[in-house]
């Protein structure tokens, strides 16, 4: 089940930002033993496919810190990151690592299901970030845009290096993104709750 933990993880990065770890996948196959892509999987240690991967990270990293621009840059993610996601599971589940010796074994014969499951990981994580960051930017001024923005970068690095190297940590991950998911809901329902009231209040004045 290892491969499905490292697959996991690389989605939910992919969820933050689309490129760190197709960028990593492929940089790791290029230059180290740490991964060997499987034969379908092998173009992502392609020379091109790593450069223009690490523009699209450039222009990712710094357009989603500006307020306003990283709206924008969600609305275009919301294709592009569940897309990453289903690479990054597919590429992940499949590959050889330091710790997934034999990963051809539990999704041989439907070689389509990581993919898909990359993709509904991905769009939920990236969810998640789209409508937390609207919230971040209305009480900081803006201000708090990019800081969430590089916490969310190094997040999705962490993530991604953590599920290739060390994948059971994965399930921490997960376990706090979905505490986090209940927690932004509640808060987001309370929020909703203050507001009735003050228009309610302000009505009978």
């Amino acid at each position: 089940m290892l491969e499905v933990l490292t697959g996991s993880g690389l989605a939910a990065s992919a969820g933050l930002n689309a490129y760190i770890p197709l960028l990593l996948m492929g940089l790791l196959a290029r230059f180290t033993y740490l991964v060997k892509l499987p034969s379908g999987w092998q173009w992502l240690g392609n020379g091109w496919v790593i450069l223009i991967l690490a523009v699209l990270l450039a222009i990712e990293v710094v357009a989603d810190k500006v307020p306003v621009v990283d709206h924008v840059n969600d609305v275009v993610q919301t294709v592009v990151r569940p897309t990453a996601g289903g690479l990054a599971f597919g590429a992940g589940s499949t590959s050889e690592t330091v710790t997934v010796s034999n990963p051809d074994t539990f999704f041989s014969s439907h070689q389509w299901v990581p993919v898909v499951v990359g993709v509904l990981i991905a769009l939920g994580v990236h969810l998640l970030k789209s409508a937390a960051r609207p919230v971040i930017n209305a009480t900081t001024a803006g201000f708090g845009a990019p800081v969430a923005s590089t916490a969310e970068d190094a997040t999705s690095a962490v993530m991604s290096v953590v599920a290739i190297l060390l994948p059971v940590l994965v399930l921490v991950f997960l376990v706090g993104l979905v505490a986090f998911l209940f927690w932004f809901l509640r808060r987001r329902r309370g929020r909703r709750r203050e507001r009735q009231a003050a228009r309610a209040a302000g009505f009978r004045v």
